[in-house]
């Protein structure tokens, strides 16, 4: 069964009048925005566009294949899409435009969106997910504990900023953490743009906690907000989510179903399958009732912990564990070891309940005969 890049081959050559934009367009766009475009396409405030052919012809001057191999897994992965979509019919002349990239370490941000505007005379505003930096995940799990959280804040910002005035139709979207500042962003916007959003796509991203999802502005939105998981979706299943969400099969299994590479494809939609698996189901639940057992304040001591080992340890990306791992994790284990009895009583703590709820889950489960 084929992917995304697969999807390209097919029906690269079909423009937007022959075949209407679908889901399979909607997590390409996505996918496209974990591409570092700095110094290709034109920045936020900027009139000016460049197409995703330019782009393309202009990336792989910039960036010899030895460099791209150092990227981090997420960017690597893209710039192959990269290069098809520049080939393709269907969007080697969409239009990138007001790209942002923001790293800050200060506000515990990690934030990048872009435009691309399409031969159907709308706009997709793609918010990027979570990349391999600790800054950026940190902020994930602050979610746990703070809403909203400053991508989240920085999203609505960037929309209400880059499309006000426009009298163009809007899809927005983002795989992981870019699926939920999509939702967020197109919740929280001014009205008139809000108005003018055709669809909403959270890629197995995150939910929020059960006031946003009761709020009135949030269900303005709803009946456009898609929800798309891998069957063992872990990320996609955190927190609440009140919009109904699709299943789709994945070539991988586990928590390597994130990869949204890895989703099968078939003609111009996904192969859908009718539920999560059991797994997913459980894991959920165990989640979701490890995080209800702590208040705020021992969320927020637990992740704060969580970084300070990182931190400490001068693990700053995913790719600085990966590269070195058994190096990494003994280094961590040192600071673990060295840290003030308060701080390592927060982990232990915390860790042993997630141990205990995971126990009891599945025991209650098994009891049931599920």
């Amino acid at each position: 069964m084929g992917n995304m890049l697969d999807y390209l081959d097919w029906r690269g050559d079909l423009s937007f009048a022959q075949s209407p934009f679908n889901e399979v367009d909607n997590l390409i766009l996505s996918q496209l925005a974990y591409v570092n475009f700095e110094g290709i396409v034109p920045p936020r405030g900027n009139d000016e566009s460049i197409s995703i052919k330019d782009a393309a012809e202009f990336y792989f001057k910039m960036y010899e294949e030895e460099t791209i191999m150092n990227f981090g897994f997420l960017i690597r992965i893209s710039v192959p899409l990269l290069k098809k979509l520049g080939e393709s019919n269907r969007f080697g002349n969409a239009r990138l435009s007001q790209y942002v990239n923001i790293i800050d370490l200060d506000e515990q941000k990690q934030f990048s969106a872009i435009h691309i505007t399409l031969s159907d005379e709308t706009i997709f505003v793609a918010f990027r997910g979570t990349d391999n930096t600790i800054v950026g995940w940190k902020e994930n799990f602050n979610m746990s504990f703070m809403m909203p959280v400053p991508a989240q804040l920085e999203a609505v910002r960037y929309l209400n900023e880059t499309v006000r005035g426009y009298d163009t139709k809007l899809r927005i979207g983002g795989h992981s953490k870019g699926g939920n500042l999509a939702i967020f962003a197109s919740v929280m916007c001014q009205s008139q743009i809000k108005a003018n959003i055709l669809e909403v796509y959270n890629n197995d991203g995150p939910g929020f906690n059960r006031e946003m999802t009761e709020s009135k502005e949030y269900k303005e939105v709803l009946s456009r907000m898609k929800t798309i998981v891998p069957e063992s979706s872990v990320v996609g299943m955190l927190l609440e989510h009140e919009e109904d969400y699709y299943v789709v099969k994945s070539s991988k299994t586990g928590f390597m179903q994130h990869d949204a590479m890895t989703w099968e494809v078939l003609g111009k939609g996904f192969v859908h399958v009718g539920h999560v698996t059991q797994e997913s189901k459980l894991l959920d639940v165990t989640l979701k009732a490890w995080v209800n057992r702590m208040d705020k304040e021992q969320r927020e001591q637990f992740v704060d912990a969580i970084a300070y080992v990182f931190h400490a340890a001068n693990i700053e990306s995913l790719d600085d564990l990966s590269r070195s791992k058994w190096k990494k994790a003994s280094e961590m284990l040192i600071v673990i070891n060295h840290m003030a009895p308060e701080h390592k009583e927060v982990l232990t703590k915390t860790l042993k309940l997630l141990f205990d709820e995971g126990r009891r889950v599945y025991k209650e489960a098994k009891s049931k005969g599920d």
